[in-house]
């Protein structure tokens, strides 16, 4: 078969965008989960590609009979598990430009737009943040679009050792015992990007934190570095979190950046999920004393209506990144680059090569608007308190965690192994999602709110069948491991 024609495309393009246009508006109707086993879609695929080219009608005809029917709907309106996944219709569509585009932007000079809408957007995502003006592109520091939290964590890392190497990192790497730290609740990526960076788990700290709000314990931090110093090892950074994993602890800014910049290491603040909320202003207290960081990043792809993967990293001085990442082979030499005037995303990240991705944002922030995003944001956070009200006055279950933004964390009150069960029951039903973690040692649920299409008939239907499920017990109820066992904790 010959190339797609122009006007195959269109007429096909049209089918397509039906296509997930009825699959959105059908969406409440399907199972959350697919209930097929391990294998199940592989098994419907042929053992070898095609000999010849079979046209697009038989692709449509997959999507229905083997695609959709294996997935996990993460826009699906009863899906509260792990965090949102957020998409939309103009991120869908910004996509679909991107790939047609097909443009490189690894150079301001492979595609100037490119480049220059993505600085824009971040700074007009820095203004609907109110982030500290040290992030803006318009000082010495600046933004760029990763594709996850957990590269930007991993980025924030390198950028650190080079600080704290004093430079010595690029040509000798890791000659020193140079220390990690972040909360017992930080994300698992913390520990992943240590070893990336060649530290290993040894050098990462695991810093205790409050029992009754999980955020990370500013004393037992300092400790923890004085230790270390003692001992001849080098802090280099301190990733603090807003909104954990777990339960959305917000860590103490205000105290961690305070003693990061009396003591010269570098702050990444990882707000992966809650970032969105601050384009609320009522929800910005969460984000007070950022102005201490050193970088920060947070999803738009999770709860901001922007389809994975984009996630939106600053730093408060460009230079510090740049010189930690740049590596220029003659082959990528050019006249713009060697003016100085323009900026080179590549090296901003880990990946030479880089998508159109701020496409996505720009459509997504043209098409809402700031009052658009909050209302998004405001509704999540509505319904998440209107279900922790109901779970408070059910003398069965209890509320384990602080819930601020659109995430809460309760459990029944009994066993983990009957918490397990309910959440099994709750989740093989195909009605709803839910995942866990563990809180003080204790096996917990989390349902986290964030869907497009969730309304509160949804949460409160989801409520509904929580209580029914609560009363029931099957012969052969699964423990609390055999759950850890099979699906991994948070």
């Amino acid at each position: 078969m010959s190339h797609m024609t122009s006007d195959e495309f269109r007429r096909h393009g049209h089918e397509l965008v039906d296509w997930i246009a009825t699959y959105w508006s059908d969406l409440g109707a399907r199972r959350v989960t697919p209930d097929a086993p391990p294998g199940a879609v592989a098994a419907k695929l042929p053992p070898a590609p095609p000999a010849t080219g079979d046209g697009f009608e038989g692709l449509i005809s997959d999507l229905d009979t083997i695609v959709t029917p294996g997935l996990a709907h993460w826009q699906h309106p009863d899906f509260f598990a792990y965090f949102p996944a957020n998409t939309s219709g103009p991120s869908v569509l910004a996509d679909l430009v991107c790939a047609g585009l097909g443009v490189q932007g690894m150079l301001w000079a492979t595609s100037p737009a490119g480049t220059e809408v993505e600085t824009v957007m971040l700074d007009w995502l820095a203004e609907l943040l109110d982030l500290p003006p040290r992030f803006r592109s318009t000082g010495a520091g600046g933004g760029v679009i990763q594709d996850s939290a957990s590269s930007a964590t991993l980025v924030a890392v390198l950028a650190a050792l080079h600080r704290a190497s004093g430079g010595r990192w690029r040509e000798h790497g890791i000659d020193q015992p140079y220390m990690v730290y972040a909360s017992t609740q930080g994300h698992s990526s913390i520990e992943k990007a240590a070893r990336i960076a060649g530290l290993g788990d040894a050098r990462v700290r695991l810093v205790d934190v409050s029992p009754t709000t999980l955020a990370m314990d500013p004393a037992a931090l300092r400790a923890a570095i004085e230790a270390d110093r003692a001992a001849g090892a080098v802090p280099a950074i301190v990733v603090a979190t807003v909104g954990t994993t777990s339960t959305t602890a917000v860590d103490p800014l205000p105290e961690i950046g305070e003693l990061c910049a009396a003591q010269g290491i570098w702050l990444h603040v990882d707000a992966a999920y809650a970032g969105a909320a601050a384009v609320c202003p009522e929800l910005r207290w969460a984000f007070a004393g950022l102005d201490r960081a050193d970088s920060f990043c947070f999803d738009p792809h999770k709860w901001l209506l922007t389809g994975f993967d984009c996630d939106a990293f600053w730093v408060a001085d460009r230079a510090e990144l740049i010189q930690a990442l740049s590596v220029l082979p003659d082959y990528l030499r050019n006249a713009a680059t060697e003016s100085g005037a323009v900026i080179d995303y590549r090296d901003w990240h880990v990946p030479l090569g880089r998508r159109f991705r701020a496409l996505k944002l720009w459509f997504v922030l043209r098409w809402y608007g700031a009052e658009g995003l909050r209302a998004h944001i405001r509704a999540g956070v509505a319904m998440a308190q209107e279900f922790a009200a109901w779970v408070a006055a059910d003398d069965r279950f209890e509320l384990v965690a602080p819930h601020p933004f659109s995430l809460v964390c309760f459990r029944l009150r009994a066993s983990d192994d009957d918490n397990a069960a309910l959440m099994v029951r709750l989740n093989d039903s195909g009605a709803l999602y839910l995942t866990h973690t563990r809180v003080a040692g204790r096996f917990v649920l989390r349902l986290a709110i964030g869907a497009p299409q969730t309304t509160p008939d949804h949460v409160r239907a989801a409520w509904s069948r929580i209580q029914a499920a609560a009363g029931e017990r099957g012969p052969e109820s699964p423990t609390a491991r055999d759950v850890e066992q099979r699906a991994g904790d948070v």
